[in-house]
């Protein structure tokens, strides 16, 4: 207890220096869309996202100090807290509200309208805010010692070490044009082919690579361990499971192909992908679900240590301080605001959930909030297992509203609309309580950063409608360019309770590999992203995670230097991540808008070669703002 009482902020609490200002509110706000544009981008294309929190901290730290002449670190918090809203907001509505677009490209409904996306996504973000607040002294000032918050402390870290935010203000920023150039060569003009690969015709099998920066830069960023699972999963599916299909079934019509259509014939008209499309990828969706539950089952004990804990701390943890670095938003407006986003679940028509579904999303929007903000602090947020809670929320309202009698596309609108809000819950409570860390260890004033979370997760609502339908009026989910995998799991799941046509042995394949590789003590979900996720993309993933390895296990250099310039390849990584989800959504902008193209392919082509040799550039452009720029300061 004395660790914690004794505990100095960098800001000291009678010190009042710029917080909430014009610079970092309007800083903030574009980051947050920006980033969450990007993160909505590449989560529908790879299935994950990637943290905004240190890139736009090092961002604001560039222009708030270098190019605005400004010292003021709480400021350059600020931005960041805001911004990071944007893409935890687009990880919870990517991954549940494009199930509703494939039911209506299915003819099962009309699209949802930007009103019933913007406010799903409003109320999820705003709950997530206010259900976390209350768990603030409890869990970022009691506990200080014993909830890290990796997240929170690196973001923190990166802020204090101030004097070097110029530079690496220009690595995230060199990462997105680089990345931008890269992409509008491949999906602009298209003179190099997206994809590099290699069919084995005799053996039905495939193998390739995604000429895309955004894919290098997240293998970097996940590391070799993860890209590898995830390659191995797509090696598993392609060039085992599809030869294996091809060789035993040739002559069958197996479901869910259309009746009369053999396997041989499959594979004549659309290769390796058409038997991946039609059966791997069923496989795929039974083992993340099956990862998903698997990874809630094992953190059950914790999330219930987790949940009473938080319930006990609460109770023994009102906040009498009258510090400025100890004020929450005052607890009459936080009920309010949360007893109004209920009701306007509840009542507003534009969002098909009735009263018992407003009643599951108080109960079980809380209890993830309150797991989700203590996870976090323990394991950090790329383990907070949301996809396992977002699995188990959809079982479980699909489930009370089939027995309500209601089995139609409304019950299983319903269904996702409640998943959806869950799963923006949960993001946003862990991104909520590593923003809240961040500001405990600078010095910041809770409620105003409180308050910066609440505006960008508004500034974030609003843009993710028209990213959403921007994506779908350009490509269609479900399509090679935007497969929106999470939502079509969902999606599967929904219907496979209402009753719907399956593949249920493929699916249950999918299941009982999950529980094999469980046995074995590998990791399901990143083998089941890569199962249910096509090789080119993953083996661009792979390749991402290799640079990283060669980069850690350099022998005869200091640990210090190793980690500024790994640091300085995460920047520039979350940079190209960027520079391609902003192109990305310019070209949908193009196409969908004003229905151009820009393509060049009939003219030029360079083919495979120049696929490889973009891959290359990419490759040592990394290099050059990672490993060579430190050689040459």
């Amino acid at each position: 207890m004395n660790d914690k009482k004794e505990f100095k902020p960098y800001i000291p609490a009678d010190r009042i220096t710029p917080e909430i200002t014009v610079t970092s509110i309007v800083m903030g706000i574009i980051l947050a869309v920006v980033f969450g544009a990007a993160n909505a981008y590449l989560g529908l294309r790879v299935g994950m996202t990637v943290s905004a929190s240190i890139p736009a901290a090092v961002i604001s730290m560039g222009v708030i100090r270098v190019i605005m002449k400004k010292n003021s670190i709480l400021e350059s918090n600020m931005v960041q807290t805001i911004g990071s809203a944007g893409e935890s907001l687009a990880a919870g509505a990517i991954f549940t509200m494009p199930a509703l677009f494939l039911w209506a490209e299915e003819g099962l409904c009309d699209k949802p309208s930007l009103v019933e996306i913007t406010l799903i996504a409003l109320c999820g973000g705003i709950l997530g805010v206010l259900f976390m607040v209350p768990l603030r002294n409890a869990l970022i000032v009691k506990e200080h010692a014993t909830l890290l918050y990796p997240e929170g402390t690196a973001c923190a870290d990166v802020l204090l070490a101030g004097e070097e935010g110029g530079a690496n203000a220009s690595t995230v920023f060199s990462g997105m044009g680089l990345a931008a150039v890269f992409k509008f060569l491949v999906d602009g003009i298209k003179i190099i082919p997206a994809d590099v690969a290699a069919a084995f015709k005799s053996f039905k099998g495939e193998i390739g690579m995604e000429v895309y920066p955004a894919l290098l830069g997240v293998g970097y960023i996940v590391g070799p361990q993860i890209s590898s699972y995830m390659f191995v999963g797509s090696l598993f599916g392609w060039m085992v499971i599809i030869p294996l299909i091809c060789l035993f079934g040739s002559e069958i019509s197996l479901y869910p192909a259309a009746a009369g259509t053999t396997v041989a014939q499959l594979y004549e008209a659309g290769g390796a992908a058409a038997i991946w499309s039609t059966y791997v990828k069923y496989i795929g969706a039974g083992a993340i679900a099956t990862g998903g539950i698997i990874s809630l089952i094992k953190s059950m004990p914790l999330i219930v240590t987790t949940f009473r804990d938080s319930m006990k701390s609460m109770k023994g943890g009102k906040n009498t301080s009258t510090a400025r670095t100890a004020q929450d938003l005052p607890m009459n407006i936080i009920l309010l605001g949360i007893l109004a986003m209920i009701f306007i679940i509840w009542v507003v028509p534009a969002i098909p959930v009735n009263f018992l579904g407003a009643l599951i999303i108080v109960v079980f929007g809380f209890f993830f909030a309150t797991v989700s903000s203590r996870m976090v602090g323990l394991v950090g947020s790329s383990n907070n297992p949301v996809s396992g809670m977002s699995i188990a929320t959809l079982l479980i309202a699909t489930f009370v509203i089939k027995a309500s009698g209601d089995t139609g596309i409304t019950g299983m609108t319903g269904a996702i609309a409640i998943g959806s809000v869950i799963c923006i819950i949960a993001a946003i409570a862990g991104d909520t309580s590593q923003d809240l860390k961040t500001g405990f260890l600078l010095g910041a004033t809770p409620k105003k950063q409180q308050t910066g979370e609440l505006i960008g997760v508004i500034a974030s609502a609003f843009a993710i409608g028209g990213v959403l339908y921007l994506l779908d009026a350009a490509w269609g989910y479900g399509t090679a360019e935007i497969p929106a995998p999470q939502a079509g799991l969902m999606k599967m799941i929904v219907e496979g309770i209402m009753g719907g046509e399956l593949p249920w042995t493929l699916v249950f394949a999918g299941v009982f590999l999950a529980i094999g590789l469980e046995i074995l003590r590998v990791p399901v979900m990143p083998f089941a992203i890569g199962l249910y996720l096509p090789i080119y993309l993953n083996a661009t993933i792979m390749i991402g995670g290799v640079v990283r390895m060669f980069m850690d296990r350099r022998k005869n250099v200091d640990e210090k230097t190793k980690e500024a310039q790994a640091t300085d390849g995460t920047l520039y990584c979350a940079g190209m991540i960027a520079g391609e989800g902003l192109v990305g959504i310019l070209m949908a902008v193009l196409v969908a808008v004003f229905g151009l193209d820009l393509s060049l392919a009939d003219k030029l082509n360079l083919g495979n070669i120049g696929g490889v040799v973009l891959m290359i550039v990419m490759i040592l452009s990394l290099l050059k703002f990672s490993l060579w720029k430190k050689k040459k300061a």
